[in-house]
């Protein structure tokens, strides 16, 4: 049995580097944690899913 199988796939931190947020296009922070994309100038926060960020700002978790 391979044990990596019950494992979430993790987020490619050099993805980070390319990507912006989709209302600012400014930087995103990671939050390991939450496997979430951070954007501090729109207070959102978007998930990843399987190691892949989803952009769409109707998917973002507004934070404080």
């Amino acid at each position: 049995m391979n044990p990596e199988s019950g494992r979430k796939p993790e987020f490619d931190r050099k993805m980070l580097e390319a990507l912006v947020c989709p209302v600012t296009k400014g930087r995103l922070s990671y939050d390991a944690a939450r496997q979430e994309l951070v954007s501090k100038a729109t207070h959102l926060a978007y998930p990843i899913r399987n190691g892949i960020p989803i952009m769409l700002v109707d998917e973002a978790r507004d934070i404080e």
